[in-house]
């Protein structure tokens, strides 16, 4: 693979023994549409090694030995991309990045997001902001990334919109990130100019340890994603700006109760169809208006019926995609049984004891936090949420055994 930035386009070309489809770090095929696409607002001084890093986040699923960027990068970004993915890197010369002081948020809007905000809540956010590429058809409109931006200004902290056009690169599963790390170019181009040495994301105890949906289904420490020992936190840190999940200890159903009991409360939205508020109609509106009803403790307000295709999956046994809420919600919501998640609930027989570990946060978690803000974060959730007992820690452990 060859890469050259041109301003904020990038340009990538395969080498012979790279191909079309390749597999993002969670193992999932994604097959390449176009081989550019560019970040608005690139700085031109940004440290080599983070527009090394931005490339890869986007380049990695299609890469097979080695990389050759434009400009040199240092040797430990260089060794970093070896250890991690075992490719050869390129021109290597130079310093490696200092690492900043400051966190900063990758800011979706959603309860995950909104949850870290509550966490820090003097750290910046940086919202990434899909736009139409110039050589690729959007067929993918319903995504209202116009109104996702919007909400995020409105949140009165400071922010920084970052556009691009980069998710046009696949063509399938749909347009999206090559890797989900490629939400974080913005950031990364712009971590010297905000003495970025940390980024926060939303990700969650399902997604940091447990797997989920297209995921492992399983205890995971060494999750390839988001450990901070694994090959893209090692990669993050090499280029100074670490990999922070606040939240990667606890539950959605603690972010949910985070996220409405936040001053940002009336921006949340999760939903990525809706013009005026959630669709109510697609599969993500479904499963969060679950976990929503049971930390409100109240019936399901949703008007999807068992027979839409969304629920479908629901019908059938398990196991679930983001099982672990499946479990929470159907043990808290009045009149499960009847609804959409009726047969789910029958199959999985939860209950507020068997499910009560989720509402506390693993330990584990916060030692994987970066010593500048892990004080900040075991705090909040010694004050807010509390920890896992020593027996509530083994189910997350245990989980998918």
């Amino acid at each position: 693979m060859r890469v050259i930035w041109n301003g904020g386009t990038l340009t990538f070309r395969l080498d012979a023994d790279d191909e079309l489809t390749g597999h993002a770090a969670d193992g999932y095929p994604v097959k390449l549409r176009t081989n550019s696409c560019t970040v608005h607002g690139v700085p031109a001084d940004a440290h080599p090694d983070l527009f090394a890093v931005a490339a890869w986040s986007i380049v990695a699923p299609w890469t097979r030995r080695r990389i050759v960027f434009d400009r040199a990068i240092s040797s430990e970004l260089a060794a970093a991309l070896h250890e991690g993915w075992g490719v050869e890197a390129g021109p290597v010369s130079g310093t490696p990045r200092r690492t900043g002081s400051v966190l900063a948020i990758s800011y979706s809007g959603g309860a995950d997001s909104v949850a870290a905000a509550a966490i820090h809540p003097d750290a910046p956010f940086v919202h990434f902001r899909r736009v139409p590429h110039p050589r690729v058809p959007n067929r993918w409109t319903h995504y209202r990334s116009d109104v996702l931006a919007k909400l995020a200004a409105r949140t009165g902290r400071e922010l920084t919109v970052v556009d691009s056009d980069l998710e046009f690169t696949l063509a399938e599963p749909r347009p999206g990130y090559p890797e989900h790390h490629a939400v974080a170019v913005g950031a990364l181009l712009l971590a010297d100019r905000m003495d970025l040495g940390g980024l926060a994301f939303g990700y969650e105890l399902g997604s940091r340890w447990l797997g989920g949906d297209r995921y492992l289904l399983r205890y995971t420490p060494d999750n390839p994603m988001w450990a901070p020992h694994g090959a893209w936190g090692r990669l993050f840190a090499a280029a100074g700006v670490h990999i922070v999940l606040p939240v990667g200890g606890v539950s959605e159903a603690v972010t949910m109760r985070l996220a409405l009991e936040s001053p940002l409360k009336d921006v949340v939205r999760w939903c990525l169809r809706g013009v005026d508020g959630p669709c109510r109609t697609c599969g993500k509106c479904l499963y969060k208006e679950l976990i929503q009803a049971a930390v409100e403790r109240r019936p399901l307000d949703t008007p999807i019926t068992p027979k839409r295709p969304v629920a479908r999956k629901w019908q059938e046994p398990p196991p679930y995609g983001g099982q672990e809420m499946i479990e929470y919600g159907c043990a808290r919501v009045p009149g499960i049984e009847e609804g959409v998640f009726g047969k789910a609930a029958g199959h999985l027989k939860a209950t507020e004891e068997s499910t009560a570990w989720l509402d506390r946060c693993y330990p584990p978690a916060l030692a994987e936090i970066p010593s500048p803000w892990r004080d900040t974060v075991e705090k909040f959730m010694i004050d807010n949420v509390g920890l896992m007992t020593p027996e509530q820690a083994r189910r997350v452990e245990e989980w998918g055994a």
